[in-house]
């Protein structure tokens, strides 16, 4: 059975305490989950905001500022203008003066973006408040691109109630949170670095359908064509990578009809990583997996950062925190 991300955290053994910033840092669910990370073990924690907002919510939870739950105000940090530089250097490309990026780092997403930046932080968590476009946007322009990515993509993890049917599996589902239309190029791209995500965090060797309304040929269409020169590119790039499309979700997950549908597949009925065609089908089957299935859903986790950056969804709980929290240093320790 695969371990929920703090399950498996707490199975590795960091040679360093690694450190997440959370820039809603007086956000109740924040700091509960934040709390919870802590006393777990998974991460010192920088609380990110309003100093005084900050200590009242961790008085009000039975807590107070230590070494291990810092409280970082970015309009009294020591660090601000240290970050301020740093940012006009990264954005005055883009007409960013020493004004804006003194403004820009006093905000609470950038300043914990920062942190990661500059080597303060193991990585960060936000969306409880901000919206995905903050977040996203403070990572890429913060924290930058991986080296070897080609570009930013996002994921859920899946994982399967305890009544689920014998057979059922934790998957990872990508992209469900930023690609709206991904090319083919891109669909290969977001696979092969959901399958890096999926040793990661599943522990599990990937097995990847590239998902349609079509299995092996049944329907034709340009977005199967899409999905079949994705596939193509993906083979073509990294050769190693248990894939096969295109497959119908029933095709990809199920044995009795994957056996069926795409006899001489590898994958078919086995798949763990679902490549969803776009966003539409990303999101909305995620959310029926959740919703119907009972799965939990653990995202949008973010890949192709140069360091951790992930996002939480404004409904989140106080245990939806401390998980992505978890992701987050199991992202940093893969890294």
């Amino acid at each position: 059975m695969t371990l929920l991300p703090q399950e498996l955290l707490k199975t590795t053994a960091p040679s360093t305490r690694p450190v997440v910033s959370l820039c809603e840092g007086s956000d109740p669910r924040v700091v509960a989950g934040a709390l919870a990370a802590q006393s777990a073990g998974l991460a010192n924690i920088i609380l990110v905001g309003d100093a005084d907002a900050v200590r009242t919510e961790l008085a009000k939870q039975g807590a107070s500022e230590s070494e291990a739950v810092q409280v970082h105000d970015p309009l009294t940090s020591e660090l601000t203008a240290e970050f301020a530089s740093e940012y006009f250097e990264l954005r005055k490309h883009k007409g960013v003066d020493e004004a804006k990026a003194q403004s820009a780092v006093q905000t609470h997403v950038v300043y914990a973006a920062m942190l990661v930046r500059k080597g303060y932080a193991t990585g960060t968590v936000g969306g409880a408040v901000h919206t995905t476009g903050d977040i996203v946007r403070s990572a890429i322009q913060v924290i930058g691109m991986a080296p070897d990515a080609a570009m930013v993509s996002s994921f859920f993890l899946m994982y399967p109630p305890k009544s689920a049917p014998e057979g059922a599996r934790a998957m990872l589902y990508s992209d469900c949170g930023l690609v709206i239309d991904p090319s083919p190029k891109e669909l290969s791209e977001i696979a092969k670095a959901s399958a890096k995500s999926c040793r990661a965090l599943l522990q599990s060797e990937p097995k990847i359908a590239m998902l349609s309304f079509s299995t092996k040929g049944s329907a034709r269409h340009a977005a199967v064509d899409k999905v079949t020169e994705g596939l193509a590119l993906l083979k073509e790039t990294a050769p190693d990578l248990d894939a096969d499309g295109e497959l119908q979700f029933d095709a990809a997950f199920l044995p009795s009809v994957g056996s069926r549908k795409a006899p001489d597949s590898q994958v078919a009925g086995h798949a763990n990583v679902m490549i969803f065609p776009n966003l539409d089908a990303g999101n909305i089957g995620y959310k029926i997996t959740q919703r119907v299935g009972g799965y939990a859903a653990i995202g949008p986790v973010m890949q192709g950062l140069a360091q951790p950056a992930n996002d939480l969804s404004r409904g989140c709980s106080a245990e939806d925190v401390t998980e992505m929290i978890a992701v987050t240093v199991l992202q940093a320790i893969d890294n």
